[in-house]
């Protein structure tokens, strides 16, 4: 039992994701309260409202998929074309892995996604920094063609949505969609490499 006076707001998110796996989005913030024994008096208390609670535990769904995705973007050393496809490959897998496994959670991630709130808004821009460095990267080491990082980054990202956005998720098979994502790298690729490189 969670007393009110140490109820955290980290408790309430864990609680509200086991909430969400069982109930999905007919979870309330009085099927929270329950679980934790508390009047749900007590969680407006941390969140203002079930939306509010919502945003929250999405945005730690995103802060946990973006920490693989920064140590990509971190590394130093290796081939930038490689590193680019890791980083793309990564953000697929675990999206379609979260769609997946825990497909109650998942369909509130997409709801809150296709709201397009400022959480979401500043994620995108987030994951487009991430994708600048490596971009940087490439352009230093003469492999991508010198144009605006961020620039390049964002076209990326947005041509490769229909593999990571989770309007998107349970479209098509995975072959096709593999094979779709092979197509569409290629010509990703074209736009990108520099000559000199080739």
């Amino acid at each position: 039992m969670a007393t009110e006076s140490i109820l955290s707001r980290e408790t309430i998110l864990d609680t509200a994701e086991q909430v969400l796996r069982r109930y999905g989005d007919k979870t309330n913030v009085v099927d929270v309260a329950k679980v934790l024994r508390v009047s749900h008096g007590t969680i407006y208390r941390h969140f203002a409202s079930k939306a509010a609670l919502l945003e929250a535990v999405t945005e730690r769904w995103l802060h946990r998929i973006s920490l693989p995705l920064e140590a990509i973007s971190n590394q130093q050393e290796g081939s930038a074309v490689e590193q680019l496809l890791l980083w793309l490959e990564t953000l697929i897998h675990s999206k379609q892995q979260s769609a997946a496994d825990e497909p109650e959670l998942f369909s509130i991630y997409a709801a809150v996604t296709s709201q397009g709130t400022e959480l979401i808004q500043n994620h995108v821009q987030y994951l487009i920094n991430l994708l600048s460095r490596i971009v940087e990267q490439g352009i230093v080491k003469q492999v991508f063609k010198n144009r605006s990082p961020e620039s390049t980054a964002r076209a990326i990202f947005m041509a490769t949505a229909r593999f990571h956005h989770p309007a998107h998720a349970y479209e098509g098979d995975a072959v096709t969609k593999q094979h779709d994502f092979e197509l569409v790298w290629q010509l990703i690729l074209s736009g990108i490499v520099s000559n000199e490189s080739i």
